[in-house]
């Protein structure tokens, strides 16, 4: 059989539509398995009980969703109030004459509201987007160099084998030695806390993405590149047009790896760090000790896992979109 009757017969397979029936399976199938972790949670919560109370079931935990998305709302209301009360009180001022430095003054004020849940989200968001591009941008051209040279690979791979099985809560004591001894500015972009938690993020979900760059690009077909050294490409016409189009799938690869490395990671950082993010949610909900702390700390779980998964499908898109392969199926 031909390679094109192959393809033919693969993208029969897997591009086509599903049947009535697949996609009654589709939707069925998860329904009943989360309905029945559902049930299964809310019998196994009323025989466990803790310090804190009884295990939350689901019910408590929607409500305690409710709540504080709730107190989201409520704490922009009151932000939107407060400027609007300083938007009034710097014209009146304006008005009356007061001198310039007091005007200065009042416009440098900030609003003193603790972060809520929501914040919190969009901050470890942002710390983790920081770190994973920090590691990104260190570990492909890296693993590209390592994938080609030999001398280079022997050179680095002990490197990378001792370093990339430590745990971030190792590094996570000399990265904010090594922060708080070189970030020493008197008004800060970043807050320290947040600095810290985006490189030790960085530095564990580097080496994923490392190896799999090195491994893509070291399976390069020989008989590409003798038809790169035929035509006499330069290096980089033979990396960008051979090279990083036959590695991308092994490099996408590291990146979802490298990325829920990173999510997870994050949330130990931020607790450690006390960076304003679900790291630090969760462990002074833990510190709290209300009765609705539990609840609230399960809120959070769902919360990091369904990021997680929608961080990794939307590394899948991406990857579709650059893969030169258009017709490769991604699940």
């Amino acid at each position: 059989m031909s390679s094109q009757a192959v393809s033919s017969k693969l993208n029969a397979k897997w591009l086509a539509w599903p049947t009535p029936q697949q996609a009654l399976e589709k939707l069925i199938v998860p329904f009943l398995s989360i309905l029945a972790f559902v049930g299964l949670w809310a019998a196994i919560a009323q025989k466990i009980h803790t310090q804190l109370g009884a295990f939350p079931g689901p019910s408590q935990v929607l409500d305690q969703a409710a709540a504080l998305l709730e107190e989201h709302m409520t704490e922009r209301q009151r932000e939107r109030d407060f400027y609007h009360r300083l938007k009034v009180r710097l014209a009146q001022a304006q008005a009356e004459g007061v001198p310039a430095a007091e005007i200065e003054r009042l416009k440098a004020r900030k609003y003193p509201g603790r972060p809520t849940f929501v914040d919190q989200i969009q901050t470890s968001l942002k710390t983790v987007a920081t770190g994973f591009l920090l590691a990104s941008m260190l570990a492909i051209p890296l693993g590209v160099l390592i994938g080609q040279s030999r001398i280079l690979y022997l050179a680095l791979n002990p490197l990378i084998q001792v370093f990339r099985p430590v745990s971030p809560l190792a590094w996570l004591p000399l990265v904010t030695l090594i922060v708080s001894a070189l970030y020493t500015a008197s008004d800060p972009v970043f807050s320290k806390a947040y600095l810290t938690s985006s490189i030790t993020v960085a530095l564990c979900c580097l080496w994923p993405t490392l190896i799999n760059t090195a491994v893509g690009v070291s399976s390069v077909s020989r008989d590409l590149l003798n038809v790169s050294r035929v035509l006499r490409l330069g290096a980089w016409t033979r990396t960008t047009k051979i090279v990083l189009p036959w590695a991308i799938p092994m490099i996408f690869t590291g990146l979802r790896i490298s990325l829920g490395i990173g999510w997870m990671v994050l949330i130990a950082s931020e607790m450690l760090a006390q960076n304003p993010g679900l790291g630090k949610f969760v462990w002074d909900e833990f510190q709290n000790g209300s009765s609705d702390s539990l609840a609230r700390i399960l809120v959070a779980v769902f919360t990091i896992g369904i990021i997680g998964f929608g961080l990794d499908r939307l590394m899948l898109l991406l990857q579709k979109r650059v893969n030169w392969d258009k017709h490769a199926v991604l699940r």
